[in-house]
């Protein structure tokens, strides 16, 4: 089901986790605390949204690691309802997308709920006190997909090159000290797989 993030009061704390990493290492909000800027981005291995942008994701996460932002990537999907974003899927995934950040597993999916996050991909900037500065899309690219269109949502614009336009705005702004560009343009994505009892009332 195509969804859209959706808008995250400003200013929130970035909620904690401790999760595994591709190779079984416990890694932990914390330990990024020196990063003048945290971009944690909720992905998984077979959405075509995600797909469509993701070497560009890498690209740009390589780029802006020595201005100073952290890029956690986390995937939270169902792996009974998605087995291709189980834990061992995600190794050779990060491998064959160029990763230099972290791709963890929210196997329980308490940290995709601490987050409110909704669709992947979906993105949480936050500044060097980790307050949310900025929830919403790589750019207006997207992918072309066969679906009908949905009421309510725009249209997507699948005729756009992958630039990273709006985030390299929002953590340019944050790495300068400056308020994110207005508006926050909302990602588009497919919907995070819920666990049975699982799915929030707001996703």
């Amino acid at each position: 089901m195509l969804r859209e993030s959706r808008r995250v009061d400003g200013g929130k704390r970035a909620p904690a986790f401790s999760l595994s990493d591709t190779e079984g290492r416990i890694r932990t909000l914390s330990e990024f605390d020196d990063a003048p800027a945290l971009l944690v981005a909720f992905i998984c291995n077979h959405c075509p949204f995600v797909l469509h942008i993701i070497d560009e994701l890498s690209a740009f996460a390589r780029e802006y690691a020595s201005k100073g932002l952290q890029v956690v990537a986390i995937s939270s999907n169902d792996t009974a309802e998605f087995p291709e974003d189980g834990f061992k899927h995600m190794g050779p995934f990060a491998s064959a997308h160029g990763f230099t950040f972290p791709y963890l597993y929210d196997g329980d999916q308490q940290v995709a709920l601490a987050y409110n996050a909704i669709c992947t991909p979906d993105f949480f900037l936050y500044g060097p006190d980790r307050t949310l500065a900025y929830a919403g899309q790589f750019d207006a690219s997207r992918p072309k997909i066969n679906r009908p269109p949905v009421p309510g949502l725009a249209p997507l614009r699948t005729d756009l090159p992958v630039t990273g336009e709006d985030m390299r705005a929002a953590v340019d702004a944050v790495l300068a000290g400056r308020a994110v560009p207005e508006p926050q343009r909302p990602s588009a994505g497919c919907s995070i797989k819920w666990k049975e009892g699982m799915n929030p009332s707001w996703a």
